[in-house]
């Protein structure tokens, strides 16, 4: 593929003719839904904050140290990094998958936005940039918590909030791609089949050493993993070249599934 040809494929697409001035007015519109459901807001950031309490802080004592690169580190200082790529991954997939979903096919909400100089692009950047925005939140928050417990112990942990805002643009592009394609609610079921074992098994809670090495092999390649491995390195200062793939991985992803997305929405809703 041509540079031209790609530069003419933008040019159709309706992401290219999309606007950030308009495509505010998505954001603003969920703000607006969620200020009468600020608790649904609130409480997603409740799960990783016990399981760092549970799991991280709990079996600190028992485990000992973990080796991260060429450090060994306490075994809440390895969790941590691993939960807030996990809140980062929560923050945006909800709104973009059974959220999406509803507003796409039971109240017909993005039917009636594009009746207004929106477009489907608009739209598509109005609600991911809305799932990011909750992901940096619960971020944000859980980098606090980390702070106060003492699990930072590194200056590269200043760009961890850039990073998991990364890790939250490319689960919500792509779950929200995903969900372009979905019929029915019981296809959504495949996003739980995805997320639950990403959460559990993408280095977390455990080095991929304890794998197989074929299983570690597969992990090593799942998006969550990427944000876990970048995360952990900035917060312990263990930082390396590799981080650049890391980072790529979901920069990648991300602007993939907001392209994909645009075009979905432009042929389910124009047609």
């Amino acid at each position: 593929m041509t540079v031209a040809s790609i530069t003419g494929y933008l040019r159709t697409t309706p992401i290219a003719l999309a606007s950030g001035r308009r495509a505010v007015h998505m954001l603003e519109r969920n703000i607006t839904v969620y200020k009468r459901g600020w608790v649904f807001i609130v409480s997603g950031f409740f799960e990783p904050f016990f399981y760092l309490l549970s799991i991280g802080l709990g079996l600190s004592h028992l485990v000992g140290g973990v080796r991260v690169g060429s450090v060994v580190v306490p075994y809440a200082h390895f969790v941590a990094p691993g939960l807030l790529a996990s809140s980062a991954m929560n923050g945006a997939i909800l709104d973009t998958t059974y959220n999406l979903f509803f507003k796409l096919k039971v109240t017909k909400i993005y039917e009636a936005v594009l009746a207004t100089p929106l477009s489907s692009g608009d739209v598509a950047l109005g609600e991911i940039g809305w799932a990011i925005s909750r992901g940096a939140l619960y971020s944000t928050g859980f980098l606090g918590v980390m702070a106060s417990f003492g699990l930072i112990t590194s200056p590269w942990a200043l760009a961890c909030l850039p990073v998991a805002v990364l890790v939250s643009l490319a689960f919500a592009a792509t779950g929200a791609a995903i969900t372009s394609f979905m019929r029915t609610w019981q296809d959504l079921s495949v996003v739980a089949l995805a997320v639950l074992p990403m959460f559990l098994f993408s280095g977390t809670f455990f080095q991929l050493s304890v794998y197989p090495h074929a299983v570690g092999t597969v992990i090593s390649l799942t998006p969550l993993y990427q944000g876990v491995v970048t995360l952990r390195a900035l917060c312990t200062g263990v930082v390396s070249p590799s981080i650049l793939w890391h980072v790529g991985y979901l920069a990648v992803m991300g602007v993939v599934g907001v392209l994909v997305l645009s075009s979905r929405l432009e042929r389910l809703l124009t047609r």
